[in-house]
């Protein structure tokens, strides 16, 4: 298949864009990538008002050689060989021509209006740094077991009822997750910049479900005196494969997001996670543990090791960081 669209290398950059849509992609499933493909295609803005950046994020099989993008006049494989979706998203940010970014994850179906509405609510609400789905509804593959539906929002599901925003942290709600992630290009400037002398947060590197690099984005936008939003207008299904709803997945995910949390209050805010480990804190732990059966149990248990990897990666970092 094609690699792409026939245009020299510098004809984004002349060109004036109102969106680049980037797409951050390791070893994708070959089918939920077509679906994802197809979704683009049928979106309403007009092809010559948006690029499209797939970046191949050290697959084993390159991109460029099953992905055909020719369909697309601004379409174009970009290759970023350091793993892990931090390190994907800064690439798509330096490629991207355009002063708003539409992150979309290679498993995201948008709905045919998504990019327009994205651009409409980028020029209507101009003191918002990011913004997002608040419409995010799974297509499983196999459906969940009904004793996990508790850990099932971690899966970056979401049906806001009504448009969320804030300018302060921690604000779950007005939060946008990172499928569908709209990001004004001066606000991914200052995230990159921050990433440059601050604690890192590899997103999704590997096995690891470390996470938080879109929740990392939006403590950017905030910093730099702008806001984040939610937006139910903004609407697209998550593709959702048999294993990621596995009690063991949706645990471990759990526990990633936990330690993310906590990683992120530290590197905005200073705050040190919580120890689970100190002689206070013991007593408080054998009494929830004795008290939690089945699940509730485990997802204790999965927050206790939560808190554990926080300590042991902030440990790491700080061991790691120049002298001043």
């Amino acid at each position: 298949m094609s690699g792409g669209a026939a245009h020299s290398d510098t004809e984004p950059a002349r060109h004036r864009f109102a969106a680049s849509l980037i797409i951050c992609s390791h070893n994708p499933r070959p089918a939920y990538l077509a679906r994802t493909m197809d979704g683009l295609r049928r979106q309403d803005l007009d092809q010559e008002n948006w690029e499209l950046l797939l970046v191949d994020n050290a697959s084993a099989q390159p991109l460029s050689q099953s992905c055909d993008l020719s369909w697309h006049r601004y379409g174009r494989h970009v290759l970023e060989p350091e793993l892990g979706l931090t390190s994907a998203r800064l690439r798509g940010m330096r490629e991207a021509a355009s002063e708003l970014l539409v992150f979309v994850d290679d498993d995201n179906v948008l709905a045919a209006n998504y990019l327009s509405e994205a651009v409409r609510i980028g020029r209507d609400w101009p003191w918002l740094g990011t913004w997002g789905s608040g419409a995010i509804r799974p297509e499983y593959e196999l459906q969940p077991q009904k004793h996990l539906e508790k850990l099932l929002p971690n899966l970056a599901l979401r049906q806001a009822s009504a448009r969320r925003w804030s300018n302060l942290f921690p604000c779950v709600e007005a939060t946008p997750w990172g499928a569908g992630l709209c990001v004004r290009k001066r606000v991914a400037e200052a995230y990159f910049e921050a990433e440059g002398r601050m604690l890192q947060i590899s997103d999704r590197r590997g096995a690891s479900l470390i996470s938080g690099g879109d929740v990392d984005i939006s403590y950017a936008a905030c910093s730099s005196g702008l806001g984040m939003g939610v937006f139910p207008e903004l609407e697209l299904t998550h593709l959702i494969p048999k294993e990621r709803v596995s009690e063991d997945y949706l645990l471990r995910l759990y526990q990633g997001i936990i330690a993310s949390n906590y990683m992120l209050s530290y590197k905005w805010k200073g705050h040190e996670p919580w120890s689970p480990f100190r002689p206070r804190a013991l007593l408080s732990v054998l009494k929830n543990a004795c008290l939690r059966r089945g699940i509730e149990r485990r997802i204790y248990f999965a927050g206790l090791s939560a808190a554990a990897e926080a300590h042991r990666l902030i440990a790491a970092q700080r061991a790691n960081a120049p002298s001043p």
